[in-house]
């Protein structure tokens, strides 16, 4: 059975946790990917995409407050307006990116990497080594290539 060795990309472009929005605007337009895992010291502290990127200059939500006992809470959570207003305020991809991403071990299955990509609704992870160095990445074409 092939493994996350056998159909990743093992020639993967990153960005660093410093990398300017400017700049990672033009690596996106530069080599046309959808996403690059961030690195810091070889090893995958995130990932950060296009959509992350667009995201950042969409309008914010607002929260609608509701009385409950004397109290003010806010619905719809003031921790994802918290969320937001960081996010538009951001100038690094640290700011913008999604931390810890889901990782595979390069001897993850065709199986596990489908599961993993189809329950948190992401097209390409990260592939690590047991240090947590990055090797390389699989994306969904790679899978669908591996099933043909």
């Amino acid at each position: 059975m092939k493994t996350a060795r056998d159909l990743m990309t093992r020639e993967v472009h990153t960005v660093t946790p410093n990398t300017g929005l400017k700049e990672l605007a033009k690596l996106f337009a530069e080599k046309r990917v959808g996403g690059f895992p961030v690195v810091e010291a070889g090893r995958v502290v995130g990932v950060v995409t296009e959509s992350d990127l667009i995201h950042r200059d969409e309008r914010i939500h607002i929260p609608t407050f509701f009385t409950l006992f004397d109290a003010v809470l806010p619905l719809g959570g003031e921790k994802k307006f918290e969320e937001e207003m960081r996010k538009m305020a951001a100038t690094t991809v640290a700011e913008i990116m999604t931390q810890d991403p889901i990782v595979l071990s390069p001897d993850a299955t065709l199986t596990q990497m489908a599961t993993a990509m189809g329950e948190k609704g992401v097209h390409t992870l990260p592939v690590v080594d047991a240090e947590g160095k990055l090797v390389g990445v699989v994306g969904k074409l790679d899978l669908i290539r591996a099933m043909v």
